[in-house]
């Protein structure tokens, strides 16, 4: 009998407080991505650290959680504006390193997802031959002594996008520096940047292609960069086509945005029907 636990989705990065209009909800790219996987029907695992006192249970049902205590939980504070989202940064959990993962746990997919620098960089060689997803905002990421949220530079980033096999970030992250892109997507084997209601682009061995998303009506726009990078990590690991794993990923993602925080993430019943809507419009070779 094994003693290994095999998961086929593993997700590293923080669990968050969120506070939107005065009210708290869990949030962070842990949650969002490992929901998504586990409504795609993946055996998801979390590593992530925050309070003790907090209650994963409404996030992370059935999924394997890890756990690292902290003093407090990484809690942002969101304000939606016409010109943008601003961010206040209010507490910061343990940095998660390699020795924080169950040494039992085997995964398919390793999705390393920073939310505030709290993935160290090392998590990239630590999983062997296992596929490698990053979704490196919480590196782009810097804060005032007011915790006011802005982007920097990625520091590490060259080594870290060469030895990994797929990158998503969004075009907030780069500051639609499209200079920055092509110097990222030349030291990437895959790289997909979202648009948000403009769609993705994607480049890879010296393509790139563009993939509009759907048209919906946009109720909360939080989480669908995390549920686009677990939709596309793992339908390019079921199905080896970048092109495709980008339309699924972008049906995926726009579903979510018409609901509020973590009810966005998708039920099976919208996992059959975008799957039903990729089957309809998906010819070989394109």
């Amino acid at each position: 009998m094994s003693s290994f636990t095999e998961l086929d989705y593993l997700v590293i990065g923080h669990v968050t407080r969120d506070v939107v209009d005065g009210a708290f909800a869990l949030g962070g790219t842990a949650s969002y991505a490992a929901r998504t996987a586990h409504a795609l029907g993946c055996r998801v695992g979390v590593v992530t650290s925050t309070s003790p006192d907090l209650d994963l249970s409404p996030a992370l049902d059935g999924v394997f959680v890890t756990r690292v205590p902290a003093p407090a939980t990484t809690t942002f504070k969101n304000v939606y504006t016409s010109a943008g989202r601003i961010q206040m940064l209010r507490d910061v959990a343990e940095t998660l390193v390699p020795g924080m993962v169950p040494s039992s746990w085997r995964a398919s997919i390793v999705h390393l997802g920073p939310v505030a620098r709290e993935c160290d960089p090392t998590l990239i060689g630590a999983f062997g031959d296992a596929f490698v997803g990053l979704t490196p905002q919480g590196w782009m990421r810097r804060w005032d002594r007011a915790g006011r949220v802005s982007c920097c530079q990625w520091d590490e980033a060259e080594e870290l996008r060469s030895r990994a096999d797929a990158v998503v970030l969004s075009e907030e992250d780069v500051a639609s520096d499209r200079a920055l892109v092509a110097l990222y997507a030349s030291q990437t084997r895959l790289l997909v940047v979202t648009r948000g209601a403009a769609g993705c682009t994607v480049y890879t061995k010296g393509q790139s292609r563009q993939f509009p998303a759907l048209a919906v009506r946009e109720v909360d726009p939080t989480g669908a960069g995390d549920i686009f990078a677990a939709a596309f990590f793992v339908w390019l690991q079921r199905k080896g086509d970048p092109w495709l794993a980008a339309r699924f990923a972008n049906c995926v993602a726009a579903r979510s945005v018409t609901r509020p925080g973590l009810s966005g993430t998708p039920t099976p019943e919208e996992i059959i029907r975008c799957e039903r809507i990729l089957a309809d419009s998906h010819h070989p070779g394109e």
